[in-house]
């Protein structure tokens, strides 16, 4: 059997003593934490589109990437070729889940039919692997922007007929994801969005993008798909504004459209950059309206203004964002999909290897930090007396919505002026160094 990395073994974990550059220093799969193994908590994903097709481009630089088993055509021969090399990179790395766009595994014919066909053939192809290697399908996804007849948005395109080209695409992505176990399917707005006003009708296409979700939660009834769907936010890049723009703005769009029951979020720590907000802002959004779902981890630049999707490497960052994972119990169908690619300079395959070791490795730390930080109890207990106020007398009437302006009105001029006892922010951010030390 052709073996693609071959100077590359099965890495090991060899602790954090290691000088080994192709070894694990944290991520231990089988190491429990809490009553988990890392491997059960973290659910890590490789993203076919970054392993398998990102040609390290950036918008002032054509491709450095080395695939030496890649002849560089969009032919079904050439998507085929690749699937081999992504499972052995799978088993190399111990990643036992995988994330895809239809564009990403197979190319378009010059019909749609053969587009289908394309596609029908390949998930064969990952059908076989998958069965043979123990592999799993995260979540699957249609490509909708890449393509010049999405220039102005997929589902909420002017157009009818582009409206229709991408249901249909969606519905072979949604069946593809089926067939291949995966547990959930992500719809990323990519274009759908506007550059300006001065050209778009938005109640308009905000009505036709929830039509088209509509019609996939009808579809997956109808093929006994269970998985759970999600709405990944970005705000903007490659529009002005894209409808999806961050985890409030999508909580808002499902409420209005009678979705919510049907979706939960997948979230990017990059598009949460680009969104003017902190991942844990993201998080905390999602987890109070129980609407986490998933996560794309990686990480953006605030010094540069596009989805750069660099490799997790700030452990203060993986912890904030195992907190709240674990706060709010864990993954269910979701998991931690590394939307992350290499940097232009790290062209060699070899480098595949040691950005997702790195990743895994920081997610690990922030994993067994936040299991600490949360078994310690100091955090919780401080923001627990911080509002002790509403667990008795008058604040539980508030909170229990059985008080009035008119009662708290005269409560208010019964007591003497409140005054604030201090947020300690300064101490707390100490106390969370000291169990990254």
């Amino acid at each position: 059997m052709t073996e693609y990395f071959p100077n590359i073994p099965t890495i090991p974990f060899e602790g954090k003593d290691s000088k080994n550059p192709l070894a694990f220093r944290h991520y231990n799969p089988d190491e429990m934490v809490g009553d988990k193994s890392m491997h059960e908590h973290l659910r890590f994903a490789a993203a076919y589109w970054h392993v398998m097709r990102n040609e390290l481009g950036d918008p002032f630089g054509s491709g450095t990437a080395l695939m030496p088993w890649d002849d560089g055509s969009d032919s079904l021969d050439n998507a085929l070729k690749r699937v081999p090399v992504f499972f052995e990179f799978l088993k190399k790395t111990g990643i036992d889940y995988y994330c895809f766009h239809d564009r990403d595994i197979s190319p378009e014919g010059s019909t749609l039919a053969e587009t289908h066909r394309h596609l029908d053939r390949v998930v064969s192809e990952l059908e076989s692997f998958q069965q043979e290697s123990g592999k799993k399908l995260l979540w699957g996804t249609a490509c909708l922007f890449s393509h010049p007849r999405y220039a102005q948005g997929a589902a909420t395109s002017p157009y009818a007929d582009v409206f229709a080209y991408g249901a249909s695409q969606i519905k072979h992505a949604l069946e593809a994801t089926h067939r291949l176990g995966g547990e959930g399917y992500v719809f990323w707005g990519g274009r759908e969005g506007y550059a300006t006003l001065l050209n778009t009708d938005m109640k308009r296409e905000l009505d036709h993008l929830a039509t088209m979700l509509h019609m996939a939660v009808d579809h997956a009834k109808k093929i006994g798909f269970t998985g759970q769907f999600y709405i990944e936010p970005k705000p903007r890049e490659p529009s002005t504004h894209q409808y999806d723009s961050d985890a409030a703005a999508c909580l808002n769009f499902l409420r209005e459209y009678d979705l919510l029951d049907h979706f939960k979020l997948n979230l990017e720590t990059n598009h949460a950059t680009l969104a003017g907000h902190t991942m844990e802002h993201e998080l905390e959004v999602a987890i109070g309206a129980n609407a986490l779902g998933s996560i794309d981890a990686n990480r953006g630049d605030e010094l540069i203004g596009w989805d750069t999707d660099q490799f997790p490497t700030n452990i203060y960052q993986t912890t904030q964002i195992m907190l709240r994972v674990l706060k709010m119990g864990g993954f269910t169908t979701g998991g931690l999909n590394f939307d992350a690619k290499r940097r232009r300079e790290s062209h060699h395959p070899d480098d595949l290897f040691y950005a997702h070791i790195g990743g895994m490795d920081a997610f690990a730390r922030g994993l067994k930090i936040a299991h600490n930080i949360i078994q310690d109890g100091g955090q919780g207990q401080f923001i627990e007396n911080r509002y002790a106020s509403y667990d008795t007398g008058i604040g539980a009437e508030i909170e229990s919505k059985a008080s009035s302006l008119d009662a708290l009105d005269t409560y208010a001029q019964s007591i003497t002026p409140p005054s604030l006892p201090s947020g300690r922010q300064e101490m707390l951010e100490n106390n969370l160094n000291d169990f990254l030390a």
